[in-house]
């Protein structure tokens, strides 16, 4: 299977609501648990800042990196993510 381009994963990405919110707490384990499930179930996933939105780029880097998982799109208050599925 060939890995999506970084130009269908942004078309994609479009259509998804976010699945996973990061609230006043921030980015606890709990949230990086159900990210690493949610990226395992559907590799493409949207993560949506309700709080701590003027550190959100430095919060998607951090989840990003604490899920091996890349940065796809940072628009607004939501990022979106991608892990190639395990195969």
């Amino acid at each position: 299977m060939n890995e999506p381009t970084f130009r269908e994963l942004k078309a994609r990405s479009q259509k998804l609501k976010p699945v996973i919110h990061v609230g006043h707490d921030g980015i606890t384990d709990a949230v990086v648990t159900a990210l690493d499930q949610a990226l395992a179930d559907h590799a493409l996933v949207k993560v949506r800042f309700t709080d701590h939105k003027a550190e959100r780029k430095a919060l998607a880097a951090e989840l990003s990196t604490r899920t091996d998982s890349r940065r796809i799109l940072l628009v607004g208050h939501t990022v979106t993510l991608y892990r190639s599925p395990k195969e």
